[in-house]
């Protein structure tokens, strides 16, 4: 795509001589890099990045299960509780259990599976995100987030262009909304009997403080709502029968905001 540059190259022209030729090239090259951000994927790509996500998040999942030295039998039952969730068909079942097995083998590579992850899915900031929570929800399904598993996901997030700080958010947030998880979706989760420690829950569980104005809650609420949204992540290449997860973590996100709004009428 070169328009942008043709265009702006020739507005710097006439407005600046020679100089600026050479600044109205870059603003019109980050111009075009923008709009190639926006076309939509080709279906060749959309098959590159289902697969490329498909083998990361279980090769992960098999070596976040082995950090601790062992993969345990409670590791095990979380992974099959995982694949049973998103509803995976056999032919893909089969290969998710192949691919944890060889991520818990010895000789995985974390730099090498999430090198061929960012050169095919690097620029879709929501699929990197979902990588993350994913792996990080498996990871504190027993309750609790042990050094090991620790130390493996802040990897993960590095690689992933995650600071430490927003990798430290991450973990309180998707803890939080994991609270969330059987209160059921809609008004209903509003109208539950509130604790002060649910609601703390919940205002961590949206990433904002209590101090925060209505309007900025929910234009963060709107924020992670979008960025879990089934229909945008297909569309970024997410796998179709792995997208229930998102599914499950907007009402999460739902029920938190409800009672957030309740609270504070």
């Amino acid at each position: 795509m070169i328009a942008g540059k043709i265009i702006a190259g020739l507005i710097g022209l006439s407005a600046a001589g020679p100089i600026g030729v050479l600044i109205g090239v870059y603003v019109g090259h980050q111009f075009d890099k923008g709009l190639g951000g926006l076309r939509p994927m080709s279906a060749r790509q959309q098959a590159e990045t289902r697969e490329a996500f498909f083998e990361t998040v279980f090769s992960l999942l098999g070596h976040l299960a082995k950090a601790d030295g062992r993969v345990s039998e409670a590791e095990i039952s979380h992974a099959e509780a995982l694949m049973g969730k998103m509803g995976l068909s056999g032919e893909h079942r089969k290969k998710a259990i192949a691919l944890f097995k060889a991520g818990s083998q010895s000789g995985f590579s974390i730099d090498a599976i999430m090198d061929k992850f960012m050169a095919v899915c690097g620029r879709q900031n929501n699929l990197k995100r979902s990588l993350l929570n994913y792996l990080i929800a498996l990871a504190i399904a027993d309750g609790e987030l042990h050094q090991s598993e620790q130390d493996v996901l802040r990897k993960v997030a590095a690689r992933l262009g995650f600071s430490g700080a927003l990798f430290d958010q991450l973990i309180a947030m998707i803890m939080a909304q994991s609270q969330f998880r059987q209160s059921g979706a809609g008004s209903g989760g509003s109208r539950e009997p509130t604790s002060a420690g649910k609601l703390k829950a919940a205002y961590v569980a949206l990433g904002v403080k209590e101090s925060y104005s209505d309007t900025q809650i929910k234009r963060a609420y709107r924020k992670l709502i979008s960025e879990n949204h089934p229909d945008k992540l297909i569309g970024q290449g997410m796998p179709e029968d792995m997208v229930k997860l998102a599914t499950e973590r907007t009402q999460e996100i739902q029920v938190a905001y409800e009672l957030v709004v309740a609270s504070r009428k």
